[in-house]
């Protein structure tokens, strides 16, 4: 499937990959404030959380990275890095809530990386895992920043949700559905599947040595 870049469609993209940017940077700054990191060290965390997944997304598309092309993102990432830095500090917030702005970074990217490599004429599978990586790689960065354990790897479905919304958005366009209504409903899909997920503690069967 291939989607010729029109006005609209990059238009579209602009503004899932711009919702993406700010709600995963949200989730760096609350990661690393729980590690009581200053003020320096969120803000290359946010960048990280928020730029990295589609960062490596052009790099392996050789495609010119996104945030370099426009800078609008990396002010966009500086920006909500530095309102969730002073939200935090004036409101209390739960340890686990940067799971929810996590699952809307994961769903945006999801959507955004798809979509990137459906336009530069990718085959449908590599541009489902493209959306995935794209989706999961700026939290990777966050946690080994966070000298954690990658979430995506211990986590509740994480990058199958992420790679299920990604086939599903491939899949309604595929039906005719239109670019933004079928990101809409995959992206929505995503983000609530993922925090189902993590109420009820869904998760794959994890890897064992048989004794």
């Amino acid at each position: 499937m291939n989607l010729h870049p029109t006005p609209a469609l990059l238009d579209s993209l602009y503004w899932i990959t711009l919702v993406a940017v700010v709600v995963s940077s949200a989730s760096g700054v609350l990661k690393a404030g729980f590690k009581q990191f200053d003020l320096f060290g969120v803000i290359i965390i946010a960048i990280a959380t928020g730029l990295g997944g589609g960062s490596l997304r052009d790099l392996l598309l050789d495609r010119e990275v996104f945030w370099i092309r426009d800078h609008i993102f990396f002010v966009a990432s500086l920006i909500g890095a530095m309102v969730m830095f002073v939200t935090a500090r004036l409101v209390v917030i739960a340890p686990r809530f940067f799971l929810i702005p996590d699952a809307a970074g994961l769903a945006t990217f999801a959507i955004a990386g798809t979509l990137v490599s459906l336009m530069l004429d990718v085959s449908w599978l590599i541009a489902s895992f493209m959306g995935v990586m794209t989706g999961v790689m700026g939290g990777i960065s966050r946690d080994v920043l966070c000298n954690e354990a990658p979430l995506v790897f211990q986590s509740q479905l994480y990058a199958t949700v992420s790679w299920a919304g990604s086939l599903l958005f491939i899949g309604l366009m595929y039906l005719g559905l239109d670019v933004l209504v079928a990101a809409i409903i995959a992206g929505v899909g995503i983000f609530v599947s993922r925090l189902i997920a993590i109420k009820y503690d869904i998760s794959l069967p994890k890897f064992r040595f048989k004794h």
